[in-house]
């Protein structure tokens, strides 16, 4: 007998002798990869809100993405000496450790783990500066739908169609149909904040509010927050204390970024799919697929190497405007660095669980995690007072957007498979 979901006992009986094995934590059954992809639901739809609060509390995006990364490799590490770790190391199922020391074998399925990890870094990155333009949750329900849309479709095909096409890509479309609304969200939200701004006196828009902030030594003071949520004071106040300033800026630079990031976000499952799975044969006859862990350790370590390049490089030549900052400035930078690194730390593991839900019920259904945009809009709503004081076509709009979401969850879960 199989338990799945834990070390499993493998009972034989040759002879009347019982012999009893044990192998490596793989989750098997369908309802615990539903409970992976809900958890990673959860962890995957709360970081972004952590990064975007230390964007509002003014810290530079270069210093809160490096701690990110930092922990973010750091949830792989552990994952893989953990689960990784436990049972019998076996030639078809070697644990992390064993297979580790096998890279002459299977560098080709590393390979694509590695270019997954690309293109997730590249995307995280890219989030970073657009949730300061078009918003948090518009951000993430754009990005979450071109994902599912490209990237949902290449994992169907990639694990043999073994989810439920009737169901999957009907879900599929309901996905499609929300980055149509959340477009009509923004521009609506756009439009009442333009609304709200043009009644104030043309001083009152560009006040500072540093010397308030000076005196009392945080970046983001409650005392500070005197203007309610949804007004045109609020808004004023926010540009200020921010680290990205928008406003006299297009939105276009915004969207733009946002379309650039959905588009690496497509990708990094079906590459990590083909990493875990090696629907190509590029290994040679013999040599064991990387096993989840195996493969997520190395997809995160590309993530972590690019994303110190990258962002070491804008501390000394900034984009969109933010102020220049050094190594040294990073290091002594400790205002907001434990949330930094709590977001890394949510977002690896999120990444873990939806790679070992897809790895047991098909990545295809494992994409309802890009459903984050139903926990990203709560945080943005409740920490961030987006969408406050909106007009009633907002409301709306974000309403239907949101149904949506919930109705393509329902729909991509509905289609899990399992692998056999």
């Amino acid at each position: 007998m199989v338990f799945s979901g834990i070390p499993s006992l493998v009972i034989l009986q040759p002879e009347g002798i019982i012999r009893i094995a044990l192998k490596m934590y793989v989750v098997e059954s369908k309802g615990g990869a539903i409970a992976c992809m809900l958890l990673a639901l959860f962890f995957l739809g709360t970081w972004p809100a952590v990064m975007t609060l230390l964007e509002r509390r003014g810290r530079l995006p270069q210093h809160t993405y490096l701690d990110y990364s930092i922990t973010n490799l750091l949830a792989a590490v552990i994952i893989a000496f953990t689960f990784g770790e436990i049972g019998k190391s076996t030639h078809e199922a070697p644990n992390f450790s064993t297979q580790l020391s096998q890279l002459s074998d299977n560098w080709p399925s590393v390979m694509f783990a590695m270019a997954g990890g690309v293109v997730l870094s590249l995307g995280n990155l890219s989030t970073q500066y657009a949730w300061a333009f078009v918003g948090l949750s518009v951000t993430e329900v754009i990005t979450a739908s071109i994902t599912v849309v490209i990237g949902t479709t290449l994992n169907y095909f990639l694990d043999d169609k073994i989810n439920n096409a009737k169901i999957l890509f009907p879900g599929v479309g309901c996905f499609l149909i929300a980055v149509c609304l959340a477009s009509a969200v923004h521009s609506s939200n756009a439009d009442d904040n333009r609304a709200k701004l043009s009644c104030l006196p043309s001083d009152d828009k560009h006040r500072s509010v540093a010397a308030d902030i000076t005196q009392s030594g945080e970046a983001f003071p409650v005392k500070e927050r005197k203007a309610k949520f949804g007004t045109a004071d609020f808004l004023v106040e926010l540009e200020n204390r921010r680290a990205i300033k928008v406003f006299g800026k297009s939105t276009l630079i915004g969207l733009a970024i946002t379309f650039f990031a959905g588009l690496c976000f497509s990708l990094f499952s079906p590459a990590f799919n083909l990493a875990s799975n090696d629907q190509w044969h590029t290994l040679k006859k013999g040599v064991p697929n990387l096993v989840v862990y195996t493969a997520f350790f190395w997809f995160s370590v590309s993530c972590f190497v690019l994303a110190i390049i990258l962002n070491v490089t804008f501390l000394y030549y900034p984009v969109l405007d933010l102020p220049r900052s050094s190594l040294k400035a990073y290091i002594n930078d400790w205002n907001g660095r434990g949330w930094a690194l709590l977001a890394g730390l949510l977002c690896g593991f999120g990444n873990g669980l939806q790679f070992m839900g897809g790895q047991a019920a098909g990545y295809a259904a494992a994409d309802a995690v890009q459903a984050l945009p139903l926990v990203s809009t709560f945080w943005g709503i409740l920490l961030f007072g987006e969408y406050r004081k909106s007009s009633r076509r907002t409301y709306v709009f974000l309403a239907s957007m949101l149904l949506m979401f919930i109705v393509a969850v329902a729909v991509l879960m509905a289609s899990a498979g399992h692998r056999k």
